[in-house]
């Protein structure tokens, strides 16, 4: 399954048409999360397809599709499954801060013709020229952004690229300073897109122009997502056998805030995850846990330690005398720990 995004180029009317739709959506999504919430007090439960219908008619009452309608009672039912699941926290009610921002189409689309496409009551919907590969359309979904109107289109078909034949292995070191470091003593950059943009959209915040602040985060967040998929791209073209330092992200944001944050290592190591399976190469997580003390020559725990060892960049092994750069001897640890990983998946702990 591939995912494209088209920005649409809608007149006056679609636009009024789309902003009733998620008017009207806004309200069905709000109704289903208190008729669940309050249903499960009273120990009432539905199932997802019974709940998906449990508005049948209306669908001429607010001149939406009904498919619509149901993925919108299903899109309700999901949150609160995932809730009583203890997978992500109680749904919140969509407003003015929180708003609905999505309509779903699940039924197939028809291949777009002239730059144009066909959605259920909305008629033909222009977008900019793209190419898109060929498949059955399974469902689409317009989401709203500052920047405009998406749709995006879930197609069937396979994604491949092609990448060199090598055995090559690599470790790699998640960094902030440095976004990665590899184990052959490659080191990728961070552009820091927040804090080359903080000035400006500390202007726009201040003057409170919501919509301008809205625009400069998500500019913000496509920079992110361009360079990630360029960097994930790259490696796994290039090396066979990836190996990455397992570091919890969410708690180093806790910590260190927006530097950690900025990087996006995360979603960087998500793309690099799965774009290994189109590419049939192999990505291996490695336990974090004394990486960056270890000696990458002789396996003493040399070196340094602590929150004041963040600082220390070189350092030289009492036990062998060995000269380490901080980043790429962690990246160089990771590699030589991940090697003796004998099965695919999951994550290997070499230090027990």
């Amino acid at each position: 399954m591939i995912i494209r995004k088209l920005k649409l180029k809608l007149n006056k009317k679609q636009t009024e048409e789309i902003e009733r739709y998620l008017y009207h959506l806004t309200s069905v999504y709000n109704w289903a999360i208190r008729k669940i919430e309050l249903n499960a007090k009273d120990k009432i439960y539905f199932s997802k397809l019974d709940f998906a219908n449990i508005l049948a008619g209306y669908s001429d009452k607010l001149d939406i599709p009904s498919h619509t309608i149901q993925g919108t009672l299903s899109q309700a039912y999901n949150a609160w499954d995932r809730c009583f699941k203890k997978q992500s926290k109680k749904p919140r009610l969509k407003g003015r801060r929180n708003r609905l921002n999505s309509i779903i189409f699940p039924d197939p689309i028809k291949p777009p013709k002239d730059n144009r496409i066909g959605l259920p009551f909305l008629g033909k919907l222009k977008f900019h020229k793209q190419e898109l590969p060929n498949g059955k359309i399974k469902l689409g979904r317009i989401i709203k952004r500052p920047s405009g109107y998406y749709l995006c289109l879930w197609i069937d078909a396979v994604h491949n690229f092609s990448v060199k034949e090598t055995d090559k292995a690599v470790g790699i070191d998640p960094g902030f300073s440095t976004l990665l470091t590899l184990s052959d003593g490659t080191k990728i950059d961070n552009p820091r897109e927040l804090r080359k943009g903080e000035l400006r959209l500390a202007q726009a915040q201040r003057g409170k122009r919501k919509k301008l602040t809205a625009r400069l985060l998500e500019r913000q967040a496509n920079r992110r997502n361009d360079r990630n998929h360029k960097i994930s791209r790259k490696l796994i073209e290039k090396y066979k056998t990836i190996y990455y330092s397992n570091d919890n992200f969410k708690g180093l944001a806790h910590s260190f805030g927006k530097s950690v944050s900025e990087a996006s290592l995360g979603k960087l190591i998500g793309m690099i995850t799965y774009k290994s399976r189109l590419g049939g190469r192999d990505v291996i997580p490695v336990n974090s846990k004394y990486t960056t003390m270890t000696c990458s020559a002789c396996g003493s725990l040399t070196g340094p330690k602590g929150w004041d060892g963040l600082a220390v960049r070189n350092w030289e092994c009492s036990a062998c005398g060995a000269v380490h750069d901080r980043d790429i001897n962690s990246a160089v640890v990771v590699l030589n720990s991940g090697a003796g990983y004998a099965h695919k998946g999951g994550m290997i702990n070499v230090f027990n």
